[in-house]
């Protein structure tokens, strides 16, 4: 029921009393939700095993019947302002069934607290406490409690040097860490952790600025069965440090290096991880078409690829990833000028894919995206903003071969009334952002609109606002469709279309 923001007590009591075997229970943004409501599911609820109250004003005298359930394995207590320290404190009992428990962005939630809530719950596998409070030695250490711990985030917290050694002598051998935008992160207490940690299946260390090739070379060395890294913006490692996780982590099925120092000969390195089935590699201006061709060659397991504004990629270089990774699903490649229908018209030969971003590369057109739309019949995400050659015609050959079509964006292209009108006639279309489309016009955007039934989203400019009917504008959002204006300023086109 996650966003039902109308529901109330009385609703939620309704459920809890006439659904008694419930296990699972969404109720994030419920905002006229309160402890009334959820003590009355915590009551006559008693096999629930997930319990999702994310931003709900609750307070602690919610979460003592909540603590109650003998079968409650995941509670999910994000971003709730009501839950603190000083309530916690207050708490007699604890969940001994509990294995994953959410304090995301709950900021006066420190170790005090969270050793109050979880007193009893020796089996907690994952702790999620992104963007919360500071990561100190008092939060390191009770952690040591949880032998079975094998998930920890703590994305986006301050980190101390005392936090992170504190969390060395664990007994716990983890699965996954998680420290995506964590002010404080060193290579010091880095290396020290991962050292110990040798298990390590996945590590996030997005925007960590101050590690260096010394981190590098501890988690390569170390963590031998690492599966997924994410490194995106880790602007102090050396181009060096980035051969090394070519050299040394050949179980890789995940890499993020978006924004990174690297260049062909690192692309080179890291297409000895034959098991890569994500790699980005977005806003990397050094690596070329050579360096993707090893990747195509030799990655064969590829479903998805980032080359967000990596301007050194041309056709040539989607050929080669097009030719050797038949099992692509997803493949980003806006912002990029030196790409044309011939990149289209390799992929698509890749009959499985179902996202395809070309958003800002203006020499694509309809003839290149026709392809697409019929040799990739599962598409179903496609954002072609600013492909301004992209016309009706690329429109028709969506509705013809695209029916698996979910979400577009098309704002800034050359479509008319005619060419909006075909793509509402796909049934599961269900998100559009059109901005900017001037050869549109209100009566055909209003017959698009009533014709698109099954669509949830729609992103629109302010101009249009009031030109709808009210009756209209009530009718659509009745279905089930929530509008989204903006007021953008229309962006001057740089480039020539051609015809």
């Amino acid at each position: 029921m996650g966003r039902c923001k109308l529901i109330t007590d009385m609703g939620v009591g309704c459920i809890a009393v006439g659904c008694r075997k419930l296990t699972l229970f969404c109720l994030k943004w419920c905002l006229r939700v309160s402890d009334l409501g959820v003590g009355l599911i915590a009551m006559k609820c008693a096999d629930m095993r997930s319990l999702d109250l994310s931003y709900l004003p609750i307070t602690e005298k919610s979460l003592q019947p909540v603590l109650k359930l003998r079968n409650l394995e995941e509670l999910i207590l994000e971003g709730c302002p009501g839950i603190h320290d000083d309530g916690l404190a207050t708490l007699k009992e604890s969940c001994p069934s509990l294995k994953v428990l959410n304090l995301s962005n709950c900021q006066s939630v420190s170790h005090v607290g969270l050793s109050s809530l979880t007193s009893e719950a020796q089996c907690l596998q994952q702790l999620i406490l992104s963007y919360g409070s500071t990561v100190t030695a008092d939060l390191g250490k009770s952690l040591h409690k949880f032998l079975g711990l094998q998930v920890v985030r703590l994305d986006g917290c301050m980190v101390t040097c005392s936090g992170m050694n504190a969390m060395v002598n664990w007994s716990a051998h983890l699965k996954e860490l998680s420290l995506s935008k964590c002010v404080g992160v060193t290579d010091d207490c880095l290396s020290l952790l991962v050292q110990t940690q040798r298990e390590l299946r996945k590590l996030d260390i997005t925007c960590c600025r101050k590690i260096t090739y010394a981190s590098i070379n501890s988690i390569t060395s170390s963590c031998s069965f690492l599966c997924s890294l994410r490194m995106e913006l880790c602007s102090l490692v050396s181009r060096d440090a980035y051969l090394l996780i070519g050299w040394r982590c050949q179980n890789l099925e995940e890499l993020d290096l978006t924004d990174n120092d690297i260049d062909d000969e690192v692309l080179l390195a890291i297409s000895r991880c034959s098991k890569l089935r994500i790699l980005k590699l977005g806003v990397c201006s050094k690596i070329t078409d050579d360096g993707l061709k090893h990747i195509g060659r030799h990655c064969l397991n590829l479903t998805e690829i980032d080359l967000y504004r990596s301007m050194g990629i041309t056709d040539a270089g989607i050929a080669e990833i097009a030719l050797g990774c038949p099992a692509l699903e997803m493949i980003n490649m806006a912002y990029n000028e030196n790409v044309t229908d011939v990149a289209l018209i390799s992929l698509s030969k890749c009959p499985r894919l179902k996202a395809l971003e070309i958003r800002g590369c203006p020499y694509v057109s309809s003839i290149g995206l026709s392809a697409i739309a019929r040799g990739c019949r599962r598409l179903t995400l496609l954002d072609i903003k600013k492909c301004y050659n992209i016309n009706d015609n690329g429109m028709l050959s969506l509705a013809q071969f695209s029916p698996n079509l979910r979400q577009i964006n098309l704002s800034y292209c050359s479509v008319t009334d005619v060419g909006l009108l075909a793509l509402a006639s796909i049934n599961c279309l269900q998100i559009m952002t059109i901005l900017h489309v001037a050869g549109l016009t209100q009566s055909g955007l209003t017959a698009a609109l009533l014709a698109c039934r099954c669509l949830m989203k729609v992103k629109l400019h302010v101009s249009f606002k009031s030109s709808f009917p009210e009756s209209l504008l009530s009718y659509i959002e009745a279905r089930g469709c929530i509008f989204q204006w903006r007021d953008k300023a229309r962006q001057q086109i740089g480039i020539l279309c051609f015809k």
